[in-house]
């Protein structure tokens, strides 16, 4: 009696099992994700078996198997220049060198979509799918791992090639060819006829769109060449401003008070050369016509007053 007991227990071991992975052999995606399914089961190879597109309703996918989720919308990776509004701690930061060695920060946003075609996320699964990377926190993920996983991913592997291509594009310029006011604390940038910064504004702007532009037409074709295949599209890389470190735009504020002072004692000097020269004309009028004098020193006596006395026992009534 006890074989059959003993067989009848391991055949509901087995059955549960079986039950479980055949349960478990059913999954769906979210929309808005693409999944990669490998095999899983005990006697399987860990290949690829099949790719769930998104929003799919409910696929056999197979025992054990597991899958490993993407997103498929439209994503976004935002830079800066702050410490302090990065999204996570030192990531999110970007600054590089300007030509004349000025450490320039990058604001900026990075738009993209993962390739979902079946052979490219197919590929982007095995050569990224199948290794954890470091995440900020210190802990260790996958690129399916959630939006950690995927930022992991993304700081290990695609952030470097975005600032190569940014140091390359901000190298080509000087400071001030990107911010008009680093002018005012570097030598030589000056314009002595006017004390004024030599860039502009307008050509800032140019530059920057030129840097824009120029990240543009290389990104993708150095992601490409960097990770071995075209596993992101729609890319768009939008620079909203190059800004300066804070030493540097210390020392821009402060000149750019300094400049103010001098600006305000200039016009302090031509309002009163202005006043002078209008007095002098005024005087030689007066010389010319003496009651005119009189008539204008009445003009400016306080209000109130009935009787003006210029002297001489003469006395003028004021109406």
């Amino acid at each position: 009696m006890a074989p059959f007991i003993a067989g009848g227990l391991v055949a509901l071991v087995v059955l549960v099992g079986v039950l479980v992975g055949v349960i478990n052999g059913f999954d769906k995606t979210n929309a808005g994700e693409v999944a990669v399914v490998r095999n899983g089961g005990l006697f399987d190879n860990k290949r690829i078996r099949q790719v769930v597109s998104p929003g799919s309703g409910m696929t056999w996918i197979g025992l054990w198997s597991s899958m490993h989720r993407y997103p498929s919308q439209q994503r976004f990776y935002t830079l800066t220049a702050d410490q302090e509004r990065g999204g996570r701690p030192g990531i999110d930061v970007a600054h590089s060198p300007s030509s004349d060695g000025v450490d320039m920060g990058i604001e900026a946003t990075i738009y993209f979509t993962l390739n979902t075609d079946r052979a490219a996320i197919s590929s982007f699964d095995d050569k990224f799918g199948t290794r954890d990377f470091l995440g900020a926190d210190g802990e260790r993920r996958y690129p399916w791992d959630g939006i950690d996983g995927w930022n992991s991913f993304f700081d290990a592997v695609v952030r470097p090639i975005i600032d190569n291509d940014l140091r390359v594009q901000i190298n080509n310029f000087r400071c001030a060819e990107l911010v008009s006011s680093c002018a005012l604390v570097q030598n030589g940038t000056i314009r002595p006829d006017t004390g004024k910064p030599a860039a502009n504004g307008q050509a800032n702007n140019t530059n920057i769109a030129k840097v824009q532009q120029a990240i543009n037409d290389s990104l993708q074709a150095d992601l490409r060449d960097t990770l071995g295949g075209d596993f992101f599209q729609n890319l768009k890389f939008n620079l909203v401003r190059v800004s300066l470190p804070a030493n540097v735009q210390e020392a821009v504020n402060k000149a750019q008070a300094a400049f103010a002072q001098v600006s305000e004692a200039q016009a302090k000097v031509a309002q009163a050369q202005a006043e002078a020269d209008a007095n002098k004309k005024r005087q030689e009028g007066y010389n010319a016509c003496t009651t005119c004098a009189q008539i204008d020193m009445i003009k400016a006596l306080p209000p109130g007053l009935t009787t003006y006395a210029p002297g001489a026992g003469t006395t003028v009534p004021i109406k």
